[in-house]
């Protein structure tokens, strides 16, 4: 199949830093308003508006990924835990990861509908520049944090930033580029993404080798050697923490450079945007109180498995309304408003969790399966001899003199991967994912979303299987095998972004689906702490290489979520073809 690049980057021209609708008549104009003007005149203003989104979905991702490559060695620092990990404190810190992961998705949930009404009332620029200074700040915050609590609380504000920002971008992209480009900005969006988690496993090889010049250079700069000392221990995960800062000079690019969506403006000219009120967030800050109550009955050992199933269930409900409500309130004002806008009220909210469904089954299988990948890694070459990689891959030790140049290089690279397991496994994930995203978002318009998104769920339960059951020990194929993990589990993100803003009017679309994606992560959230009790329950299963228990037989179980949502999809409403609503 031929894609003519020159169709798919038509568009509209944006004045640059113009806050009001077009002056000018738009010659050949499409029923979105867009032109079908060559790549050749396609405006400043959307390039930059492309350019500062994907930037922003780049660090996003960026965020997410270091706390999966560092967060355990975080933990166990900040809990004390010196030197091997025995069984009762890697289950210590098991519990505290998955907790704190929990509350970073949580909190992404709550700043997807924050920051989506934020979109939706001030604009997708003015409000994405508040999502990504408040990640960008908060993120290198936790590396001045000193114990579990403090790492969690600022996780869970800097990820209020980055749920904000993934809906915005969206939202801003797809309205300033015409319906023919969606699903070439949808693969870019995920790619992106996955380009940071990329990103951060280069950094942390980099600052691995570097950590002992880090610390003389530390040092030459009159700090304590106390303070020095903190910076640069358990693999310098501080300091990872805090190069999160530096997206915060994004803040000043979107302001300068990147126009506000002339979608958006078109509604504030009618003076619809008034209808979202302050006083709603009221509603998402009781809807904050129910995942809280999850993640308390199920951190929490004393509460037994009835109360942590009515905990949920309550705590859902509580979530669902609150996080509605504001969207409820504001359908409802602009039906007496402005009655000729009317939007079916029934038709928006039911999309919404519809979508969220559909999020959350992507989510689970990521953070329920694949964000684990790091930490087996890990696991796998915890008691190996680092410098004598051929004894933990098994391979037959030769002299020098008669090993090939493939062979050399080789023997190379596997004990290059040994002294960094967890990065090298997540860069090979990162670029399968970036592969995988952009497929996916061509395959949804190729054959159709929901044909796409079912043939996804399937290949996502077949790499994740062979990934976690006939893989026993780290080395070269199970890199290989990480990376087709990460191409198809973290393909729902390519897809997401195609299909999500297609579900929603421009009045709600910030919203809506900043409510669809985020609070996905609440049902992530849920299945990320189960990993805990899984890790107990099967401990006594086998893979079929022969692993015992662990990590390998829990992410197989969570896997099966794939299936709920080969169901789910058949639901949905099939878009494809369709301009984005108005």
């Amino acid at each position: 199949m031929t894609i003519h690049f020159q169709e798919c980057f038509s568009g509209a021209t944006f004045p640059l830093n113009n806050p009001t609708p077009l002056a000018a008549p738009l010659a050949s104009s499409s029923p979105t308003g867009m032109t079908s003007a060559p790549l050749g005149n396609t405006s400043f203003g959307q390039w930059m508006a492309l350019v500062a989104a994907l930037l922003g979905w780049m660090f996003d991702g960026a965020e997410m990924g270091v706390f999966s490559m560092v967060g355990r060695a975080a933990i166990q620092d900040l809990l004390g835990v010196s030197g091997p990990a025995t069984p009762e404190s890697e289950q210590r810190i098991g519990l505290f990861f998955s907790v704190i992961i929990s509350v970073f998705l949580v909190g992404a949930a709550t700043g997807g509908v924050l920051f989506g009404w934020l979109g939706d009332r001030i604009g997708r620029v003015r409000a994405m520049s508040l999502s990504v200074l408040t990640y960008a700040l908060f993120t290198g915050l936790c590396g001045f944090a000193q114990t579990p609590l403090q790492l969690g609380v600022l996780r869970f504000i800097a990820a209020l930033g980055m749920g904000g920002e993934w809906s915005l971008g969206v939202a801003l992209v797809m309205e300033v580029w015409p319906n023919r480009s969606r699903a070439l900005m949808a693969g870019l969006i995920g790619a992106a993404a996955n380009a940071g988690y990329l990103l951060v496993g280069i950094i942390g090889i980099g600052l691995t080798a570097m950590l002992a010049q880090c610390e003389i250079s530390l040092g030459n700069l009159g700090l304590p050697e106390a303070t020095v000392k903190m910076l640069v221990a358990n693999k310098g995960w501080r300091l990872m923490m805090m190069l999160g800062t530096l997206p915060a000079a994004l803040t000043f690019f979107f302001r300068l450079f990147v126009p506000e969506s002339a979608r958006w403006e078109r509604e504030r000219g009618r003076g619809h945007t008034g209808n979202w009120v302050t006083s709603d967030l009221l509603g998402v800050l009781v809807g904050a109180i129910g995942p809280s109550l999850i993640i308390w009955v199920w951190a929490d050992e004393r509460f037994s498995t009835v109360w942590r199933v009515v905990g949920t269930i309550a705590g859902l409900a509580i979530a669902t309304v609150g996080y509605i409500y504001p969207v409820l309130r504001f359908l409802q004002r602009t039906a007496i408003d402005s009655p000729e806008l009317r939007t079916d009220t029934g038709k928006t909210i039911r999309r919404m969790l519809l979508g969220a469904c559909l999020s959350g089954v992507a989510l689970i299988g990521t953070w329920g399966s694949t964000q684990w990948a790091m930490t087996w890694a890990g696991q796998l070459t915890q008691n190996v001899v680092q410098n004598e990689p051929e004894v933990a891959t098994g391979d037959q030790v030769v002299s020098e003199v008669s090993l090939t140049t493939f062979a050399r290089a080789r023997k190379w690279f596997q004990a290059a991967i040994f002294k960094n397991p967890r990065e090298y496994t997540q860069i090979f994930t990162a670029t399968g994912a970036i592969v995988g995203t952009i497929l996916a978002a061509m395959l949804g318009d190729w054959i159709g979303r929901r044909f796409a998104y079912c043939l996804l769920c399937i290949l996502s339960i077949a790499t994740v299987l062979w990934f976690y059951q006939f893989h026993s020990q780290f080395g070269v194929e199970f890199l290989w095998a990480s990376f087709w993990l990460g191409a198809c589990t973290a393909s729902f993100y390519g897809w997401l972004p195609l299909y999500l803003p297609e579900l929603f009017s421009t009045n709600v679309r910030a919203t809506g689906q900043g409510f669809s994606f985020n609070f996905g992560r609440i049902l992530a959230a849920i299945g990320t702490l189960q990993i805990g009790s899984l890790l107990k329950l099967v401990a006594g299963y086998e893979t079929f290489a022969g692993v015992k228990g662990g990590y390998p037989i829990a992410c197989s179980v969570v896997c099966g979520v794939y299936l709920i949502g080969m169901g789910l999809i058949w639901l949905a409403p099939e878009t494809k073809g369709e301009a984005l609503p108005e």
